[in-house]
């Protein structure tokens, strides 16, 4: 056989192949025997071991893995992966219909998924193939494990009719059970310990080293969310539809609900069947179908308003409670725990469980002898929700809450109208100065990964670290002083540390672990205050001024910086050289056109995206809202807008205006006729960043 014969009889087995892996794994349709199937791979084995440089990169033959990955590149999302909001009950699933219909009407679609108890990834594909996988991580960034997914067979990682150019679609890798527990009877016979639940496993197998291992796993995936520039569709429904057309494997189970009415008997429904499911669902993903009324709801920070997971009641337990132990957070705050007799609930031995506070173990009466009923809180965090008292035994005293921190015995505080007790002792509570140190040297503020929680508590019992300020004073020679440490490691640890000086301000700002401020605070604080020294002198007034800080945050913050002890960790911190100061992007010099303006995005743009069309207006001195008010100096409309803006700019006189007559505004050329560019108000209006 010469080359062009072998070319052609690669190219036709390898289609063919991938329509009978779709056939099986997608459509649950095969239309040849397991068989005839092997001995078509193994005449395209042969044939690849013959011309090896013919070998399709996403040949079916590759499919079962190979080859080690060292590490996985971390990589940052285009789109960030954010969470859902939970609801458990009727009552908060229809005040969150509610507030849909408040904002957009009453005429609205949702559609119902179940909500699969799996791993999230976003893949990517171009002109009709497979890219790059990417996990969810902390949403912001996650870990490429391509070489991985390619794995699952029940992936498509060659497409075929009329896909966009480029696009993203996102969903959930899980396990079915019979997948798990032929695993675990392999497992088993083969003398090693059975794993504990299908989703772990499934989670746990993509951060495999080894793609051939990945591939004897029997993972599965479902596709649930297609995003991409410039997509034509205009509903939710729509675009799954597209993405099965081409030959992705999404859920049979979704479906279409006229209002909440519909939804609610799908619930109801779903809560029985799910039972007969061969895979665990905790719930069912509840999201408005039109597109252009997503983009009207938006987002908060950290969830869509347009989507809402419903999660079904849980299954319980009953188990003796042996103890209750307490827990110091970061922070200081007191966590009681529930040590238990261990019982057996969904998937996993449950042997502790959290009492949140005082409150909870008052309401409850629950007393240590016992017995109490567990669930797991959205199926994964167990809690007690309630005592037998048909079981109670005389001897089972009332449960009096601890006074004294059980690490450091410094008597403890609760602050008015908080549910917490707090360890006051902030700096020589063991558990706290070392959860500083993890808070602080984590992903989203130092990023000083070759410090983990092992190291932080070694270099905090060996005194080398008694505070964050201290971990820029190491040295090299005594890092090698601790045990089973290399010089390489060593190094690794003084140059993550070097390094770090070089992390913008806003997140040196967060990592400081200054009680209630999160990312989102700290970025405003940093963008609107500029510099640690104006954070440090700002008053009340001032701090209330700024979006999304109100009482408690700025309460939080004035009291932190009146402590000398911590005034005096911020001149070290400078000292060592971190970033202390806003840095000023090198785009918002781009012009002061927009200065003093502030708009309002809706719809969809064919020169820009959304957040380009942000970048842009705040590149040239302009602010962005998310809403429109008396404040609103524009709202830039697109096609499909929200309709309760359009009305609300129009009700206001505010002026509408397109991504035409922004670019005219700013001076940037245009490709099409342009109308005139609106009236500049004689006197910009002060405006609050957003």
């Amino acid at each position: 056989m010469d080359k062009a014969q072998a070319k052609q009889q690669i190219d036709e087995l390898t289609a063919t192949l991938k329509e009978h892996n779709y056939r099986y794994y997608v459509l649950s349709e095969p239309t040849i025997s397991d068989l005839e199937f092997d001995r078509l791979l193994k005449q395209l084995e042969y044939l690849e071991s013959q011309f090896p440089d013919l070998t399709h990169a996403d040949s079916p033959t590759h499919v079962v893995g190979g080859g080690v990955i060292n590490e996985f590149e971390t990589v940052k999302h285009r789109r960030r992966m954010l969470s859902l909001g939970n609801t458990y009950n009727e009552t908060e699933l229809r005040d969150f219909d509610s507030r849909i219909r408040k904002a957009i009407g009453d005429d609205i679609e949702y559609v119902c998924e179940l909500k699969i108890d799996g791993l999230a990834i976003s893949l990517f594909y171009e002109n009709g193939k497979l890219i790059q996988a990417v996990t969810r991580g902390d949403g912001m960034q996650g870990d490429d494990v391509t070489a991985n997914v390619r794995t699952i067979r029940s992936l498509n990682t060659e497409l075929h009719g009329n896909y966009p150019a480029e696009f993203e679609i996102r969903g959930e890798i899980f396990m079915h059970r019979k997948g798990f527990e032929k695993l675990n009877h392999e497992r088993i016979a083969a003398g090693e310990p059975a794993y504990a639940n299908p989703r772990n496993v499934a989670s746990g197998s993509l951060k495999l080293k080894d793609s051939g291992e990945v591939a004897k796993r029997p993972l599965d995936i479902t596709l649930y969310h297609l995003l991409g520039d410039n997509l034509s569709y205009k509903t939710h429904a729509e675009c799954i539809e597209a993405a099965r057309s081409w030959g992705l494997k999404t859920a049979d189970t979704t479906e279409v609900c006229k209002g909440i009415y519909e939804v609610l008997r799908f619930l109801e429904k779903w809560d029985q069947r799910r039972h007969d499911l061969g895979f665990d669902t905790d719930g069912v993903v509840i999201k408005v179908n039109s597109l252009s009324q997503q983009e009207e709801l938006g987002y908060t920070a950290k969830v869509p308003r347009w989507a809402i997971a419903y999660k079904f009641q849980t299954e319980s337990a009953t188990t003796r409670l042996l103890d209750i132990t307490y827990q110091v957070g970061r922070t200081g705050a007191i966590t009681p725990v529930a040590e238990l007799e261990p019982v057996f609930l969904l998937g996993t031995t449950v042997k502790r469980a959290s009492l949140h506070n005082a409150n909870e173990i008052e309401r409850l009466d629950v007393r240590v002898g016992d017995m109490v009923f567990v669930e797991k809180g959205g199926e994964i965090i167990p809690k007690i929700t309630g005592v037998d008292f048909s079981q109670r035994t005389e001897n089972c005293a009332p449960t009096i809450y601890a006074s004294v921190c059980p690490e450091c015995e410094t008597a403890l505080i609760r602050r008015e109208g908080e549910a917490q007790h707090y360890c006051p002792n902030e700096d020589g509570c063991a558990p706290q100065v070392i959860g500083k140190i993890e808070h602080f040297v984590a992903r989203k503020a130092l990023n000083i990964d070759s410090i983990g929680s092992e190291m932080a508590k070694t270099l905090y019992s060996k005194e080398l670290v008694k505070d964050i300020a201290d971990l820029y004073s190491i040295t090299t020679e005594e890092l090698l002083k601790l045990e089973r440490m290399g010089e390489k490691s060593a190094q690794n640890i003084i140059d993550g540390i070097q390094e770090s000086k070089n992390i913008p301000f806003e997140r040196v700002l967060f990592g400081m672990g200054i009680r209630h401020m999160g990312e989102t605070v700290a970025k405003k604080l940093a963008q609107t205050l500029g510099s640690i020294e104006n954070i440090m002198q700002a008053d009340k007034e001032t701090l209330l001024g700024i979006d999304e800080i109100g009482d408690v945050i700025a309460e939080s913050l004035i009291t932190y910086f009146a402590e000398p002890k911590h005034k005096a960790l911020v001149e070290r911190l400078k000292e060592a050289g971190l970033q202390m100061e806003a840095q000023t992007k090198t785009q918002s010099q781009a012009g002061t056109s927009l200065s003093g303006l502030t708009f309002v995005i809706s719809g969809v743009f064919n020169k820009m995206s959304r957040d380009e069309a942000k970048e842009l207006i705040e590149a040239h001195g302009g602010k962005c809202s998310g809403s429109v008010s008396s404040k609103t100096d524009y709202l830039l409309a697109g096609e499909g807008m929200g309709p309760a803006k359009l009305e609300k700019a129009t009700q206001l006189g505010v002026k509408i205006i397109s991504e035409d007559e922004l670019l005219t505004m700013i001076g940037e050329s245009t490709s099409t006729p342009q109308s005139a560019p609106p009236d500049e108000p004689e006197k910009p209006k002060q405006t609050t960043l957003f």
